[in-house]
């Protein structure tokens, strides 16, 4: 019996998205991409967030298949790269993703970028997508809160998610506010600050209490701060390890200690940056 993290978050429109996934960027040898994908499918992963620039949707696609996992058990994610963005653009960057993977409808697509000529634009291709239930749920990525004010002057459907690098580094707080007050689900990508925070003495010690790993214990406080959270791994025993993280609990002092860390320090770019 899998002892894989399983709860799911349901979303506005009744959908329910597992709060535990595996991310798959930088994941570029495709043998390895693959094996990694099937071992975490094998393993009680349920949710597989990658993206047409990662280059690995074919990859993600045949080891769904490999998997032998029922696709109705799965949620899987792809995002629309920079330069297909525009309406015509990304319905047709949407067709060749989902030819890329092998499947019939994906479960939540998203602008990957807020690129300013082009992002209100994309996110209207995405609500048609969602019309027409070729997707399940309809979102966007790395979009700060004027970019979503500027998205709700025209959507019909709001974004149902919002994935944005955040970790105990860069914690986010009034966008994740922001987020919760219009029922817009929050995903940390990067939720481990990329290893930066793997020997901090405030985790490391925080884990001995628990028995715990400081990645484990960062992605509980993800868990426990109402974020959906993707971390990145291609080898086994740290696939199994970061899921492990169902049968501990972080104290409100704890949470605090780890609130405290926060930098508003990125590990990736300011989306204000692009385009």
């Amino acid at each position: 019996m899998s002892t894989t993290y399983s709860e799911t978050k349901q979303l506005v429109n009744g959908v329910h998205m597992p709060r535990f996934g595996l991310g798959v960027y930088k994941m570029t040898d495709s043998k390895k991409t693959v094996e990694a994908i099937t071992f975490a499918l094998e393993h009680g992963y349920r949710a597989i967030d990658t993206a047409a620039i990662y280059e690995n949707e074919v990859e993600t696609g045949e080891a769904i298949r490999a998997s032998g996992v029922a696709r109705d058990e799965l949620f899987i994610t792809s995002k629309v790269w920079n330069t297909d963005q525009g309406y015509d653009q990304t319905l047709r960057a949407f067709e060749g993703s989902l030819k890329k993977l092998g499947l019939e409808y994906l479960d939540l697509y998203l602008t990957h970028w807020p690129v300013s000529e082009t992002f209100v634009d994309t996110y209207r291709a995405i609500e048609r997508l969602y019309e027409e239930k070729l997707i399940r749920v309809p979102g966007v990525s790395n979009h700060h809160i004027h970019h979503l004010e500027k998205l709700a002057v025209t959507a019909n459907i709001a974004p149902m998610v919002n994935q944005v690098e955040l970790h105990p580094l860069l914690t986010q707080v009034p966008l994740r506010e922001y987020c919760t007050e219009r029922d817009i689900a929050v995903t940390s990508w990067s939720p481990l600050a990329r290893g930066r925070l793997l020997e901090n003495s405030v985790l490391v010690k925080i884990g001995e209490m628990h028995q715990k790993t400081a990645a484990q214990v960062i992605i509980r406080w993800h868990l426990q701060n109402d974020l959906i959270v993707i971390p990145k791994s291609i080898t086994p025993e740290r696939i199994v390890e970061n899921s492990q993280i169902g049968d501990f609990v972080l104290s409100d002092e704890e949470m605090k200690m780890i609130d405290e860390l926060n930098r508003n320090e990125r590990t990736g770019t300011d989306p204000d940056t692009i385009g």
